[in-house]
């Protein structure tokens, strides 16, 4: 049995991949999704949310979709799909690491293409990009650098600042410092940063661990919360600014949908509002000026460029309000894929149905896969 680049190169020969447009689908056989999701990170139940609608919206005419499932533990296993029972999800047997092959009893993983629908630490961060990396497969998303430098907030920001990009002024804090020197470091955010303030892990997303703090009295407590999903935490200028999200899609030559505005039922959109209570309202797209709209799709494609993002990625912003003020907040490389997530939504607006857009992704994780391929073997 051919593995995913074998076949894959068995088939390139026969045409020339121009940018943008790989076609694949006119092989009559059914291409081979792996479906990556679960994971150990605190967004396990989100990406398993996010699995079920790419395996609703992959058309089953076109792919076949091997589910694999990755428990808290770390462990594998192929599963009857996203919304398999949690009784299935559940019960072994289960394998450590990724079994390629039939190995004592092992099943095959092997696929045409990867798609690692896994959010937060253990997925989104590089580490399973890696894995992917050495057993020299093609997968949707972006490579090592630009997953790890996404998922790490302070260093996203850091790099962002480095080439004069607009960021929020912000403090990192590694928790050794802070339990050696809790004042000390409570009068230099004082110092540097105006009330209300942010504290949130470094490494993690889906609004998980995050606190708006409004005077010093409930800092503290803040950091604290924070340093139990992260030995690094990071502490932002709270901004009276509209939520505004833009989603990206590409390799070399990205673009940028249409943006859209989130509306925080509470004071900022959290985990409870985000995946349980569903009370945050939408604005997709989002009213604004025109050049205030190409300020920001402009601003989301140099972000995804400084990173060396590819695929998708879906960029965060604040608009302040006194003054009209562009920050980018952070970058997501692989956005929540819910039905109520705004990166499929925002390119429904912007006249890509899910099932397109998913087609997209997989296109261009060959085109990249090809690219490097060919860079390598042509030296």
């Amino acid at each position: 049995m051919l593995k995913g680049w074998q076949l894959l190169a068995s088939y390139s020969q026969s045409f020339f991949f121009p940018r943008n447009q790989l076609k694949f689908f006119a092989m009559k056989k059914k291409f081979k999704v792996a479906l990556l999701f679960g994971g150990r990170s605190a967004e396990h139940e989100i990406s398993i949310l996010s699995a079920r609608s790419i395996y609703n919206n992959l058309n089953k005419d076109r792919y076949r979709v091997l589910s694999v499932y990755i428990n808290k533990d770390g462990l594998w296993k192929i599963v009857s799909s996203p919304h398999a029972p949690a009784r299935e999800l559940k019960t072994s047997p289960f394998y450590p690491f990724l079994p390629w092959n039939k190995f004592k009893g092992q099943p095959e993983l092997e696929a045409d293409v990867y798609f690692p629908v896994l959010h937060g630490p253990f997925g989104e961060d590089g580490t399973i990009q890696g894995l992917l990396e050495m057993a020299g497969v093609p997968y949707v998303g972006s490579g090592i650098l630009a997953s790890a430098v996404g998922m790490d907030k302070a260093v996203f920001k850091h790099v962002l600042s480095a080439i004069n990009l607009p960021v929020v002024p912000f403090v990192v804090i590694q928790e050794r410092d802070w339990i050696k020197n809790t004042k000390q470091m409570e009068k230099e955010i004082i110092s540097r940063l105006e009330f209300p303030v942010f504290v949130k892990p470094a490494n993690l997303g889906s609004s998980v661990g995050i606190s708006k703090v409004k005077n010093r009295k409930h800092l503290a407590k803040a950091i604290e919360l924070a340093f139990r999903y992260d030995r690094k935490i990071l502490v932002e200028k709270g901004i009276n600014g509209r939520e505004i999200e833009c989603s990206v899609l590409g390799n070399e030559e990205p673009m940028a949908s249409l943006p859209g505005e989130v509306i925080p039922y509470r004071e900022f959109y959290d985990y409870a509002d985000k995946y349980l209570e569903g009370k945050t309202r939408f604005k997709i797209p989002v009213e604004l000026p025109a050049e205030k709209t190409k300020e920001i799709q402009h601003l989301a494609v140099v972000a995804f460029k400084a990173i060396d993002a590819c695929g998708l990625a879906r960029v965060d912003f604040f608009l302040e309000r006194e003054t009209g003020q562009v920050y980018i907040n952070e970058i997501n490389t692989m956005p929540g894929f819910t039905e109520i997530s705004m990166y499929p939504r925002l390119w429904e607006v912007s006249g890509m149905s899910f099932p397109a857009l998913l087609d997209r992704l997989i296109e261009l994780a060959l085109e990249r896969f090809q690219h490097k391929k060919f860079c390598v073997e042509r030296f």
